[in-house]
């Protein structure tokens, strides 16, 4: 048996072995999920996009002579952001533990 086909080997018993640690952990502390589960966080997390989209539009909007923002309105973009940032990584970790099946959904 050549390295590589022991490498594949490995490769997809490693890949079985995360999916069923996942699955037996992170299952049981959630229910069976439906969409109507999940709109409120996607709601949430769309709302922390317009949030930030707006103050950066307002921002631009504001600024006199293409000046760069204050130190204030950069302080409260990335504030902003971060928000944005972790909803959107939370959404992506739901969407993976679905695609991979760690989840039980309808």
């Amino acid at each position: 048996m050549t390295n590589q086909t022991q490498n594949r080997r490995l490769l997809m018993a490693l890949d079985a072995k995360i999916k069923e640690v996942n699955r037996a952990i992170i299952n049981p502390v959630l229910p069976e999920l439906r969409l109507s589960d999940l709109t409120p966080m996607l709601e949430m997390t769309a709302r922390a996009r317009a949030d930030y989209l707006r103050a950066v539009y307002e921002i631009g909007r504001a600024s006199t002579d293409n000046a760069v923002p204050s130190p204030e309105n950069i302080k409260r973009l990335a504030g902003l952001r971060l928000v944005y940032q972790e909803l959107v990584s939370a959404t992506q970790a739901f969407e993976t533990a679905i695609e991979r099946e760690y989840l039980d959904v309808e």
